[in-house]
């Protein structure tokens, strides 16, 4: 909902800081006070056109700024989450427009495009009264609301999935078949590479097991010569370190008991003695197996060179050579799969079918859903002074199933009896589109997701008990929604929740218009104002709290 609005040198404005709450709110004043330059205000922000005349007069700048509260506002937390411009539960919406005409804009604090400010919008308020504001005018949105109303909201993103799904296919049959010859010679030189590097027989553990034999056996001359060496100076040298430490050792056992101290040398030259005595063991074995095997190396050599020529041609290392035999051998599978023409053709005629067949559902519930609403609106109308006025969901039918179904949706009106129903984008009234807007936004109430509504001009052309009717209804949506409605009308100011008085006064020999919030007092003398004009007697008033209290 709608927390704060901000406005700073707009229009007429000097400066406004105005706290919203929940519920239904009215703006009323003196015709010519600014009651609609607070919506102008507001759609600025939200990312409406603007241009250099939205500036006061004398100013360098006009700055509007709307604090929303969006914690129980799914699309729109997930449209800031997208862009990484979430903050809490608050979303903090700022545009600047200069005296040259030039705009930028904020989200949250950060700099954002007018689209963004404007794509937020849609989800935080619904402007009803202007055809450039009002969400209910597009297509899209008025087709995403007949699937809300009618339940079909997730048989409207399946058929949406499916049908990306199958588009999918199709692009990629077409691909097929535009590169049939290419795609051959791609598989003829998979198949070849694989073949090849199947035939290699390589794996990573072998290349680890014969690089290390390689080494060994270059080396064979040298593990000889070492080992030879080794075993002479441990045991079968004259000064051999064995027969050193052992008559150590013997020397020292001998001492031992004239001297207990030297126990504990004694006990380190021992192990000692046992583990040369082990390795001497060792040695003597591993010299044993060690032999000069020339025809194993160049065996050992030829493995290596093979596998080094395979890595070099494929690019690769030889560790590597594993894995690029799975690319090639997945890429295959895919060119078999998902590049074979005759399989695509099969797959993509399947997913056209089972597309079709959940956009047939979803067609179902739309048709029995669109007779309601219409019937719905319609009698709606008939209570908002449109007597003989028709309302009609038409759905009209594609050529081909379409991301978003089997046909278009189209809301369309005839304000009076004896017209034609013509496109809701098309209405020409302000306060009858406003109108119009109502008695839907009333009849889908329950399932609308747009937590804020704003009615302008909805009174224009209607009064006496047709305006309690329309006091009554927006009263109703306050429920539900935050609503605020520019009015005239005494009978609808009397329904509101909360009412605001828009004013003008002269300020430097200029115009500058202010918002007060009224109390209860403040209320009985605005109303009785719209409802006796310039001259309030004790009779309006008295009139005026009735009014309010009845409402109330």
């Amino acid at each position: 909902m709608l927390n704060r609005l901000n406005i700073r040198d707009f229009v007429i404005v000097d400066r406004l800081e105005l706290e919203f709450d929940k519920g239904f709110s009215v703006l009323s004043g003196e015709t010519g006070a600014g009651k609609s330059i607070m919506i102008d205000a507001l759609s600025m922000v939200l990312g409406e056109r603007a241009d250099a005349g939205l500036v006061r007069q004398g100013c360098a700048k006009a700055e509007v700024s709307a604090e929303f509260i969006i914690s129980e506002n799914g699309p729109a937390r997930e449209l800031l989450e997208q862009a990484d411009l979430i903050e809490d539960d608050m979303c903090l919406l700022r545009r600047l427009i200069d005296a040259s005409g030039r705009t930028r804009a904020w989200v949250n604090g950060r700099p954002a495009t007018v689209q963004q400010l404007r794509t937020l919008g849609a989800h935080l308020v619904d402007i009803h009264g202007q055809h450039e504001h009002q969400s209910l005018s597009r297509p899209q949105a008025q087709r995403t609301l007949l699937d809300a109303y009618a339940g079909a909201t997730r048989l409207a993103r399946q058929v949406a999935a499916a049908w990306q799904a199958w588009q999918s296919t199709r692009k990629m049959r077409v691909a097929a078949e535009a590169d049939a010859e290419s795609i051959g010679k791609e598989r003829e030189q998979l198949e070849w590479q694989i073949e090849e590097l199947e035939n290699l027989a390589f794996s990573e553990q072998e290349w680890r097991e014969v690089s290390a034999e390689q080494i060994r056996l270059a080396h064979t001359a040298s593990l000889v010569e070492g080992a030879e060496y080794a075993m002479q100076a441990l045991s079968e040298s004259d000064t051999a370190a064995l027969a050193a430490v052992a008559s150590v050792q013997s020397r020292l056992s001998a001492l031992v008991e004239y001297d207990p101290q030297l126990r504990d040398i004694l006990d380190l030259v021992e192990p000692a003695q046992i583990q040369l005595q082990e390795a001497i063991y060792s040695l003597r074995h591993y010299q044993q197996r060690l032999e000069m095997d020339p025809q194993r190396l160049s065996e050992v050599d030829a493995r290596l060179d093979a596998i080094h020529t395979a890595a070099r041609k494929y690019r690769a290392t030889p560790e590597d050579l594993p894995a690029t035999l799975a690319q090639a051998k997945q890429r295959l599978d895919e060119l078999d799969t998902n590049l074979d023409a005759k399989a695509l053709e099969r797959r993509e005629s399947e997913q056209r079918a089972d597309c079709e067949k959940i956009a047939r559902k979803l067609s179902s519930a739309r048709q029995k859903a669109a007779r309601k609403l219409s019937d719905k609106v319609t009698q709606s109308m008939q209570a908002l002074a449109m007597h003989g006025g028709e309302f009609e969901v038409t759905l009209a039918s594609l050529d081909e199933c379409a991301s978003h179904g089997l046909e278009q949706v189209e809301f369309r009106v005839a304000g009076h009896a004896g017209t034609q129903p013509r496109p809701l984008a098309k209405v020409a009234s302000g306060g009858e589109l406003s109108r119009i807007s109502l008695a839907i936004e009333t009849a889908t109430s329950e399932i609308a997701q747009v937590p804020t509504l704003i009615f302008d001009e909805v009174d224009v052309g209607i009064g006496g008990g047709v305006a309690e009717i329309v006091g009554r209804m927006l009263s109703a949506l306050g429920a539900r929604h935050q609503v605020m409605c520019v009015t005239h009308l005494p009978q609808v100011a009397a329904s509101a929740d909360q009412q605001w008085q828009v004013s003008k006064e002269l300020r430097d020999g200029s115009a500058i218009s202010t918002v007060v919030r009224l109390e209860d007092r403040q209320r009985v003398e605005e109303i009785a104002r719209m409802l006796g004009g310039v001259q309030i007697t004790e009779t309006t008033r008295k009139h005026a709290a009735e009014l309010l209290h009845h409402s109330g």
